[in-house]
């Protein structure tokens, strides 16, 4: 094993400033009106990206951190390709090279590893934390990271702590990579002590999820001492949701990821959890198991979506919804103007969703509730139906909603329905582009900070630019 390389429809009155009737929600934050959308499950051959790619935002938002691929060339070239970063740049991950003597057993590729973690953390002291990423080759040799990075961890004599996850294609895809990091870095979470009792505090774990029990759905839930905001947000939205949250009165609020690793936030019972991100599905339900209390809520897409999202977590400190839209009156004001931009180039146009990162759904809802989109077929890679059934319930009942890949006939039926944009991966954006279709990337809206009110204009940007080039470009 060698040294690491570096790499790496509704009309206008919804987006009026949210002045349309507001989502019904009921009192947990679940929607009232949700519907049970037919789904057509695709179990064929896939076109993704594996999880490691969930490297390329993570490694930027946890800045004492390092992810330590144990895998391929094929690995580092992904990573060094996707993230656009030289080797010279040292950015905060790099691959450990399994070799043909690895391969062939010829070296024993735990006392390699061992090595090659002992010259990284050498040449780089500010590491606090570092994660043992699983890739398809390790996966292959059966090489349990988890154990190694368990030895390393008691070993280690600066206070690195080691984690171990798997970005292995065969187990993850795309967004998948993130979940499987935060899960590990549950156990490692401390207690939530504010109005937790003794007996939460000192419970032993139970199962993956890590420690202290977890309560019973039927029971009732502790007064909210924190609010923990679960998925990567970069680091500007971040601060935005912190100072509309400390406007309301609603917190301590804390981030999973942090921005340093080495500060993990607590969970307890007496924690509320709300997801930023719609794959963070394994990593929810881990918290959720150290007590942690899920609020339902829209995901934070557009002006209607974010106050929505705002609105649930607030309901859990008391405040009110004309409490929220009171506090929000300037950013929803904004938000509102800068899709107003877009509105001519998007509304009563056509869309076709590929499955790619599970952030789907809730772009289908915002394009058509907020822009005037007509989604005809919404792709997932994975459904949560619990998690999205406020997504669901806001969504057209025309749409196709589909769940999983078989790429063959999804073109089929995407040819068929011949869209005006359709989202997609990046093996599929040319072939589609000289069909005749319009595409969109849809690997550019995991990477661009779109969540909250002030990144809405730059949601709808990013999806009218390719129908503008298309104008464009018309003879």
């Amino acid at each position: 094993m060698s040294a690491p390389t570096s790499g790496a429809v509704s009309d206008r009155a919804a987006v009026s400033g949210c002045a349309a009737p507001p989502v019904q929600v009921s009192g947990n934050g679940a929607t009232g009106d949700a519907r049970s959308l037919p789904v057509l499950k695709e179990r064929g051959q896939r076109e993704v990206f594996c999880g490691l790619t969930g490297i390329i935002w993570l490694h930027r938002k946890m800045q004492d951190a390092f992810f330590l691929i144990v895998g391929s060339r094929t690995c580092a070239h992904l990573m060094q390709s996707a993230a656009g970063v030289m080797i010279f740049a040292e950015p905060r991950f790099g691959t450990a090279i399994i070799e043909e003597k690895d391969l062939a057993g010829m070296a024993d590729a735990n006392d390699e590893l061992d090595k090659v973690v002992a010259r990284l953390l050498d040449r780089r002291p500010d590491i606090r934390t570092l994660f043992l990423v699983g890739s398809c080759p390790s996966e292959v040799i059966k090489l349990d990271l988890g154990v190694a990075a368990r030895r390393l961890d008691r070993e280690s004599a600066t206070g690195v702590r080691v984690l171990a996850y798997s970005g292995s294609g065969i187990e993850t895809t795309f967004t998948e990579g993130e979940d499987t990091c935060l899960v590990s870095m549950v156990p490692e979470m401390p207690v939530d002590r504010g109005q937790a009792t003794d007996d939460d505090a000192s419970a032993p774990a139970t199962g993956p999820g890590g420690r202290g029990d977890s309560s019973s759905a039927d029971e009732p839930a502790a007064p909210p001492s924190s609010l923990l905001v679960l998925g990567t947000l970069a680091d500007v939205v971040e601060d935005q949701m912190r100072r509309i949250f400390a406007d309301l009165g609603v917190g301590p609020v804390h981030f999973l990821p942090p921005r340093n690793s080495a500060e993990l936030p607590p969970v307890g019972p007496a924690t509320r959890l709300l997801l930023a991100q719609p794959w963070v599905n394994e990593a929810a339900h881990a918290l959720e198991k150290r007590g942690a209390r899920r609020i339902s809520a829209p995901f934070p897409l557009g002006v209607e979506g974010t106050t929505e999202w705002i609105v649930a977590a607030a309901r859990e400190w008391g405040v009110d919804r004309d409490a929220v839209l009171a506090a929000t009156e300037g950013p929803r004001r904004r938000g509102t103007q800068a899709l107003e931009r877009y509105r001519e180039q998007l509304e009563g146009r056509t869309i076709f969703l590929f499955p790619d990162s599970q952030i789907e759904i809730p772009l289908a809802r915002f394009l058509h509730r907020e822009m005037g989109m007509i989604p005809l077929e919404v792709g997932t890679p994975f459904l949560h139906r619990a998690h999205m059934e406020p997504e669901l319930a806001l969504l057209p009942d025309t749409i196709r909603l589909s769940e999983g890949q078989d790429v063959d006939r999804q073109l089929d039926r995407c040819m068929e329905d011949q869209p005006d944009l359709v989202v997609c991966g990046l093996g599929l954006a040319n072939p589609l582009e000289a069909a005749g279709l319009t595409t969109k990337w849809a690997i550019e809206l995991v990477f661009t900070p779109l969540q909250g009110y002030e990144q809405a204009g730059d949601l709808a940007e990013l999806l009218a630019r390719p129908l503008v080039r298309s104008a464009l470009l018309e003879v």
